[in-house]
């Protein structure tokens, strides 16, 4: 929880403690389904939270902005998003059902009442969005063709609306794209 604090020094009390309780609710939910990795539950906020709030060190998502998060697994990123930034509305989506109650369950306990969660395919998802957001889902160019369509082309933000994908190891063969990439490495 201190890197939290380190990293996001101006977070209210209110979600301080929703971060606070991330840790017990992923505890009790992974040892009944494997939403994260068993062996990795101790760095919770390392690895999973803090990785997942990059993107608030990457863009400030004003009120109002629509966010889909592809493949959302245990709620990464989507949850600790959705805690960042309470005026946004987070579509979390993912195909198992198992682990979408999961993240249901999870958003509920902490009142993230700007959190809606779909057992479905992205693809099939009939939404429109400023923004996906994707943690280690596939490859770009698959990921490109689930949610082109999705992308609200009116952007009100300092960069334009599209896909925020956090990834890992060598992406020279998914950037091989015809789009506008731009990469940032998390470090930074």
């Amino acid at each position: 929880m201190e890197v939290i604090e380190k990293y996001f020094p101006h977070t209210s009390p209110v979600q301080k403690d929703q971060f606070f309780k991330l840790k017990e609710l992923y505890t009790y939910w992974n040892a009944k389904v494997n939403v994260i990795s068993r062996k990795d539950i101790d760095e919770l906020y390392m690895h999973h939270v803090l990785h997942s709030l990059s993107i608030a060190k990457f863009i400030t998502f004003l009120p109002g902005t629509r966010i889909l998060d592809v493949g959302t697994g245990g709620g990464f990123p989507g949850i600790p998003l959705a805690i960042m930034f309470p005026a946004t509305q987070f579509a979390l989506v993912d195909s198992i059902g198992k682990k979408i109650r999961v993240v249901e369950n999870i958003a509920d306990t902490l009142k993230l009442q700007n959190v809606h969660v779909f057992q479905e395919r992205a693809e099939q998802l009939n939404m429109e969005f400023d923004f996906t957001v994707s943690r280690a889902v596939t490859v770009l160019p698959i990921l490109i063709n689930w949610v082109k369509d999705k992308i609200i082309r009116n952007s009100q933000h300092e960069i334009p609306n599209g896909i925020l994908s956090l990834k890992g190891g060598d992406l020279r063969e998914e950037l091989d794209l015809p789009y506008k990439v731009f990469i940032q490495n998390i470090s930074d």
